[in-house]
């Protein structure tokens, strides 16, 4: 499956400052930000939740071909189901979920309503990170821009705030496009930032390099 740039970023963006020793990435698609992690921190424990078959199978098999197969592991589940079982609290979360709004069209109908279908309800996903957070832990995710607003206002109501904020835009005219943001249950000031992936098509500027050049074979 294609690695998308939301992933990426995250994986990139998301702050392993506390040195966390469990990790979670919920909503792992095919791995890539619990691999990312792997790669960056000295986790012992990365945890990774995927409901669909075939993107858990593809997740499974990364995992177990990376150097780090001893760190990763991935549980067949939904969030839901995960949430009721495991006791366990991480010290890092990290999702880029599958999401929906009415301005998302594709050319196919179809995918339209897979993409709605598959859609994961933010309010049931910021109740079950506050379950599974620790208490100095960190939760970090990827959304919509024009979602922001919403997305800190239920997270505030699970005692969760915004540390800090990316605003990610594809070129210097374009609008802002994505929100990369990072609650704790910690009030603070929120600190807020910028990046700017490209000056023109393929053209990236020197701060999304900085970002994601450990990641790319070709930079």
């Amino acid at each position: 499956m294609k690695v998308g740039t939301d992933g990426v970023l995250l994986g990139a963006w998301a702050s392993i400052k506390t040195n966390p020793f469990a990790v979670l990435d919920i909503g792992a698609g095919t791995g890539i930000l619990s691999l990312m992690l792997a790669q960056r921190s000295f986790a012992e424990i990365i945890d990774a939740i995927e409901i669909d078959d075939d993107a858990y199978e593809q997740c499974v098999e990364n995992f177990e071909a990376s150097p780090w197969a001893d760190r990763l592991f991935c549980y067949h589940a939904s969030l839901e189901e995960f949430t009721d079982e495991i006791e366990d609290k991480y010290d890092l979360i990290v999702s880029n979920p599958p999401f929906y709004s009415e301005n998302y069209k594709s050319e196919s109908e179809q995918r339209d309503l897979a993409r709605f279908s598959e859609a994961m309800p933010f309010d049931h996903l910021i109740e079950s990170v506050s379950k599974l957070l620790s208490e100095e832990g960190v939760f970090s995710v990827i959304i919509p821009f024009k979602e922001e607003a919403t997305f800190i206002s239920l997270a505030s109501s699970f005692k969760l705030y915004p540390n800090k904020i990316l605003h990610v835009k594809g070129t210097p005219t374009s609008e802002i496009k994505r929100s990369l943001m990072e609650f704790s249950f910690r009030k603070c000031d929120t600190k807020i930032e910028t990046l700017i992936i490209e000056i023109s098509r393929h053209i990236y500027t020197e701060d999304y390099i900085s970002l994601t050049k450990d990641f790319y074979l070709k930079m």
